[in-house]
């Protein structure tokens, strides 16, 4: 949303956590398996593929989600689409902790895949909208702040039930959150910027004034209708969709959003919060100490991002990707040399591997963790944002999906290799980001990017 002339208002804060609280529950998923993992396995017998299986399958459940809940968003709208997110979380965690085998577990994950999927693509798409543009990039990364307080939770949670193996607890926990989300969500607003596309000015004029903005809803309204029309939120398919993402206005926008979107997950990010245990317990931990030394990377992890928010709306979105990719690919250059050279488990080695995955991830929770969605959903004009920041995630989290499914048995056969893998994805996401991904933020509203990016196709 622009910004006015007018004097700026006290930004409602509880409704923008209020929106990002979703994402609670992704991190929440995503963090808790690599700690109940080490149970599950006593319980179920997993090769390194099964393993594979029941981590990925939530991915897979994510790349389906954030395809359908771009068109829902774009359709029905960001606010009811957040309400059936919070049902499908809760969904997924009852019957993954129910399950009597390792299919329904899988089944359960891949439920809890769906809300992951969906919560990445509407919450950003939801947080912009409603922010005004001086604070976009800090509340479009309160999502990200609350993914990584929720992989915090889960760590606490895992490390409190480990010693007594209650992976069921770990995963079922998952229900008072969704429930609470569900309840919240019917204090939030609508984004104004759909309801304009709906045609409906005074729903629009109304969020506008929960939203504290109400002085400058004139302003505003007529700025959103310079770009917005009511055709344009509810009459294009998919493939008009995809049409207009590869239109010569947007084409270059769209390749930067999915090679951005890809390269986040193929640098290994996931790898780490979902294996952290067992990839801390292959270099020498034993279980309990890689479950208490998970915490650390917990904890940088948010540490890392509270600082990436409060740099974001005031360093370029590339300076602080370029950044953040340098860190990143510096960690597992280090990790990859570090591991080839030890010829075994070893206490040194197990804090080095934490060492260098605190740097890694660190160098992607302020940068990357902060902007990547941000940055997919500001390259796409707002008639289709949702549908095609969507689009992008599928693919993105497709890549995640194949990422996770083959990381156990890589690392089984060579860690060193895995890190080098990840090493090289770094190099070629340095070189992404200083030569190729356009700036979308820099105090531009997010009317002033689809403008850029139209004079820039011709």
């Amino acid at each position: 949303m622009t910004g006015t002339t007018a004097a700026p208002a006290r930004a409602p804060w509880g409704i923008y956590l209020i929106g990002a609280f979703a994402e609670l529950l992704f991190g929440y998923d995503t963090g808790i398996i690599g700690t109940a993992m080490l149970s599950i396995k006593k319980e179920f017998p997993l090769t390194p593929a099964t393993q594979g299986l029941v981590v990925s399958s939530l991915l897979l459940g994510a790349a389906i989600g954030v395809g359908f809940a771009g068109r829902l968003s774009d359709r029905h709208g960001r606010r009811p689409t957040l309400l059936l997110v919070g049902a499908i979380f809760g969904v997924g965690g009852l019957v993954a902790a129910l399950a009597p085998s390792v299919a329904i577990l899988v089944l359960g994950r891949l439920i809890m895949g769906l809300g992951v999927g969906s919560s990445a693509v509407v919450v950003s798409v939801y947080l912009i909208e409603i922010a005004p543009t001086r604070h976009r990039g800090k509340i479009g990364a309160l999502g990200q702040m609350m993914v990584v307080l929720g992989i915090m939770l889960a760590y606490l949670v895992g490390y409190s039930l480990d010693a007594s193996g209650q992976w069921r607890l770990m995963l079922g926990f998952t229900l008072i959150p969704s429930v609470l989300i569900v309840c919240a969500l019917f204090f939030a607003p609508e984004s104004p910027r759909w309801l304009v596309q709906q045609g409906r000015d005074g729903d629009a004029r109304t969020a506008l004034g929960r939203l504290g903005r109400g002085g400058t809803a004139d302003a505003e309204l007529q700025e959103l209708h310079r770009v917005v029309t009511t055709a344009n939120g509810n009459r294009r398919s998919t493939g008009d969709v995809l049409r207009e993402m590869f239109s010569p206005a947007l084409r270059r926008s769209t390749a930067a959003g999915i090679v951005l979107a890809v390269l986040a997950q193929t640098v290994g990010t996931n790898s780490i919060v979902y294996y952290a245990p067992t990839t801390l317990a292959h270099a020498g931990f034993g279980q309990t100490a890689a479950v208490t030394a998970n915490i650390s990377i917990g904890v940088a992890n948010v540490v890392f991002t509270i600082l990436g928010i409060a740099l974001v709306d005031r360093i370029p979105r590339r300076r602080l990707l370029l950044w953040g990719a340098i860190g990143m690919t510096v960690a597992q250059v280090f990790l990859a040399v570090f591991t080839l050279l030890q010829s075994g488990p070893s206490a040194a080695g197990a804090y080095a591997t934490l060492v260098g995955m605190i740097v890694f991830l660190s160098s992607f929770a302020f940068a990357w963790g902060v902007l990547v969605r941000v940055v997919v959903s500001e390259l796409f004009p707002s008639a289709i944002r949702g549908s095609a920041s969507g689009l992008v995630l599928v693919l993105q989290w497709f890549a995640n999906f194949v990422v996770n499914q083959f990381f156990p048995t890589i690392l089984a056969t060579s860690a060193a290799l895995s890190f080098g893998i990840f090493a090289v994805v770094g190099i070629i996401a340095v070189v992404f980001v200083a030569k190729l991904l356009p700036e979308t933020g820099a105090g531009k509203s997010l009317e002033d990017v689809e403008q850029a990016a139209v004079q820039l196709a011709r």
